[in-house]
């Protein structure tokens, strides 16, 4: 989907004023009075005001992450290294700290932390169907569950480190995929199990009778409200 060009105009106006003002109705003004945009085009482009440029700064990233890995090689890459890459990439994406800061307390207010959920799950969505996730089944939520937890915790420490050139939170993204690669690891041996067949057989026709959302964009991802 083509950007908005009056969203874009605003994200960046609101930027520098995040940093003082947070994701905020002060800082939505503050960006339209910079723009010289009128109130009510503003608002056309932004319904939610500052909140609407709050997804939007995450999906810019989003969306750069996806086009700077469209750019490399990664055939002589393992698995887990491809995924640690693109959570190295998804960082390098973002040229505002603070701006994440101030957008990490926005979406810990109850009432908008479905909307970061879905931010935070669209973000692992998008590095699985980059990394070419062929997952039709259960797996296609496993996958993205998992790779969310990984990367909402790699961005909780990446936002406290101070270490020189990020070196300590390229290290914690080492750890973590690591633990998810033992933990895949434990689940195969549980699932090979002949004593424990009882128990993982249904499991896994479960599993095998979900269904991995079809359509673009997908609907069904968590955060989303759908009205009835």
């Amino acid at each position: 989907m083509p950007s908005d060009p009056i969203k874009e105009q605003l994200l960046d106006a609101i930027l520098p004023h995040v940093a003082f003002d947070g994701w905020s109705p002060a800082a939505f003004s503050a960006a339209i009075q910079d723009t010289g945009l009128g109130r009510a085009a503003a608002e056309a482009a932004c319904p939610r005001g500052a909140v609407d440029l709050a997804v939007a700064f995450h999906e810019r990233g989003d969306t750069q992450m996806v086009a700077a890995l469209g750019e490399e090689d990664l055939t002589t890459m393992r698995f887990r290294d491809r995924v640690a890459h693109a959570i190295r990439l998804r960082l390098a994406a973002i040229d505002d700290k603070e701006a994440v800061r101030r957008g990490m307390t926005l979406f810990a207010l109850p009432h908008m932390a479905p909307l970061g959920t879905q931010l935070i799950w669209g973000t692992a969505d998008q590095i699985w169907t980059a990394l070419g996730d062929t997952s039709t089944d259960g797996n296609w939520y496993t996958k993205r569950l998992t790779l969310s937890g990984v990367y909402a915790s790699v961005v909780l420490y990446w936002l406290g480190d101070d270490s020189l050139d990020g070196q300590a939170t390229n290290a914690f993204i080492d750890r973590r995929i690591a633990d998810v690669m033992q933990f895949e690891k434990v689940k195969a041996r549980v699932n090979d199990s002949t004593i424990l067949k009882p128990f993982t057989t249904p499991l896994a026709r479960i599993m095998a009778g979900i269904k991995a959302p079809s359509g673009t964009p997908r609907g069904d991802l968590p955060g989303i409200w759908r009205e009835q």
